[in-house]
């Protein structure tokens, strides 16, 4: 009876010490594949028809039809001038539901343009209702209604997301899109400032 009790002790702690570590594995990651590390090299393949659903960081096509193609040069000019609205698409896990008690969350960090607005998690092939509502409603909100407004999209260097995002908003009825092709990369190689982060409600 006393080595029962002895081994369901012992069977209790070391659940008590694993729980945090299997809460970890089960949390849902921001996309099929890491999208921070760095994107395999190779030529810009052609422009799809619809959108990209997997391996987000690859090689992205050089053109968006219907959308402008910014070089760092080109966005940084446009930042300056203070006429669009920069909108950065890197996705971001949202807290899983139901973590157990003492499970530790840390909150993923991310540096972005400076006065960008961050709403992540709408550059994915498919989005779910949720996320099209999101990206819907801030949209009209950031552009007051307007579907003239001057939309700059983008992630980082060969990231989908951003060509996703843009190719959606114009499928929103968005007439004049940008995507900025190298994002928060070629932002920084030419001496652009990125924040702290904080996606949009």
């Amino acid at each position: 009876m006393q080595s029962e009790r002895r081994f369901l002790a012992l069977a209790m702690v070391i659940a008590m010490i694993l729980a945090p570590a299997f809460a970890f594995q089960a949390m849902p990651v921001a996309a099929a594949e890491d999208v921070s590390g760095p994107a395999p090299a190779g030529p810009p393949p052609p422009e799809p028809e619809t959108y990209r659903t997997d391996l987000y960081r690859r090689p992205v096509p050089l053109t968006l039809k219907g959308a402008t193609v910014l070089t760092s040069a080109d966005a940084m000019k446009l930042w300056t001038q203070k006429r669009a609205i920069f909108i950065d698409v890197y996705p971001h896990p949202p807290k899983p539901q139901g973590l157990p008690a003492g499970t530790i969350w840390h909150e993923a960090s991310h540096m972005t343009i400076e006065d960008a607005v961050w709403l992540p998690n709408v550059g994915y092939g498919v989005l779910s209702p949720k996320y099209d509502d999101y990206f819907q409603h801030n949209l009209e909100k950031l552009s007051k209604g307007d579907k003239a407004k001057s939309l700059v999209f983008f992630c980082l260097k060969n990231c989908w997301m951003s060509w996703n995002a843009a190719k959606r908003a114009l499928s929103y009825g968005y007439s004049n899109v940008s995507w900025f092709r190298d994002g928060t990369d070629g932002w920084q190689e030419v001496g652009g400032l990125v924040v702290d982060a904080h996606p949009l409600p």
